[in-house]
C-alpha cells in the first residue's frame, strides 16, 4: 500500500503523519511531500514527535513534482493550501482525501502557548491518522 501525504511547506504537519502512519505500519510505503516545499523540517515537529519516541529528523522535505507520475492507494493533503493546489497525478490515485488540521508553526504568543499547539496538534494527526489507519487502510 503506498501513501502520499501532502501539505504547503512539508515541514510540520505532513511529516508528522508520515511519522505515525509508519509507526502505525511498517509494511506501509508512506512519502510526503510539498505543493510548495520547504527543503527542511520543522525543528519543533521533530522535537514533539522525538518526546513520543517517533524519529522523523531522517525525512526530506520534497515537492509533490517528485510524485506525480506513481501510482497511490491514498493522497492525503492535510492542510488547505495544499488541497486547493493540489495538482493532477499523471499516475493512478485510488483514494483522493483531505484531513485537515491548523498549522502549529503560525502560532504566535508565548512559547509555552507556541508548544501547547504543536502536541495539540500532533495529537490530532495521530487520532485522525490511526482512525484512518483501523477504518480504511487496513480494512
Amino acid at each position: 500500500m503506498k501513501i502520499l501525504i501532502l501539505c504547503t511547506g512539508n515541514s510540520c504537519r505532513s511529516q508528522m503523519a508520515h511519522g505515525f502512519l509508519q509507526t502505525f505500519d511498517k509494511k506501509l510505503t508512506v512519502c510526503s511531500a510539498g505543493t510548495e516545499a520547504s527543503g527542511k523540517l520543522n525543528p519543533t515537529a521533530v522535537k514533539v514527535m522525538s518526546e513520543i519516541g517517533i524519529d522523523i529528523s531522517h525525512h526530506t522535505s520534497d515537492s509533490v513534482e517528485k510524485y506525480l507520475n506513481e501510482t497511490w492507494d491514498y493522497v492525503i493533503t492535510v492542510c488547505g493550501g495544499a488541497n486547493e493546489s493540489c495538482p493532477a497525478f499523471v499516475g493512478q490515485v485510488t483514494h483522493r482525501l483531505h484531513i485537515g488540521f491548523d498549522d502549529p508553526s503560525h502560532a504566535t504568543g508565548t512559547p509555552e502557548f507556541i508548544m501547547s499547539e504543536f502536541y495539540r496538534v500532533r495529537d490530532e494527526i495521530k487520532e485522525a491518522f490511526y482512525k484512518l489507519y483501523i477504518e480504511q487502510i487496513i480494512k
